[in-house]
């Protein structure tokens, strides 16, 4: 499938950041702090930036969610780049496919549950997650 060909290119290319350049490959999986079953690479981090601005490339495993919570101050940009999955807010159920981008704006709650092949979406935040 080309959106699974677009996941593989992404986890093996680049961030050339102004500091260095990072391969998407070396960098770990982190677990996700709350949320079961969901794990980040940090692409970009607020150090990077000046705290300005933070991407995450995001996997959410089939069967798990990212449960409802909001950020604080900060816009969250989803991309969604591989699998399926939902994301509700506003009172609004979003079908999340490959292609698909949506802006949480700040303190605005919402919640990504997974569909039967997981999730992936690069998360990029303003001002910077971490």
């Amino acid at each position: 499938m080309a959106d699974r060909d677009f996941l593989a290119a992404l986890e093996q290319g680049m961030m050339i950041a102004p500091t260095d350049t990072r391969l998407v490959a070396e960098l770990p999986w982190n677990p996700h702090p709350a949320f079961a079953g969901v794990f980040l690479k940090h692409l970009l981090k607020g150090a990077d930036t000046g705290g300005l601005f933070s991407s995450h490339l995001v996997r959410v495993d089939p069967g798990h969610e990212i449960g409802e919570h909001l950020h604080e101050g900060k816009y969250e940009l989803h991309e969604v780049v591989a699998g399926k999955g939902v994301c509700l807010t506003m009172g609004q159920e979003l079908q999340y496919l490959p292609g698909v981008s949506a802006l949480m704006p700040p303190d605005i709650k919402h919640r990504i549950v997974a569909g039967d092949e997981g999730v992936w979406l690069l998360a990029k935040f303003m001002p910077a997650l971490i």
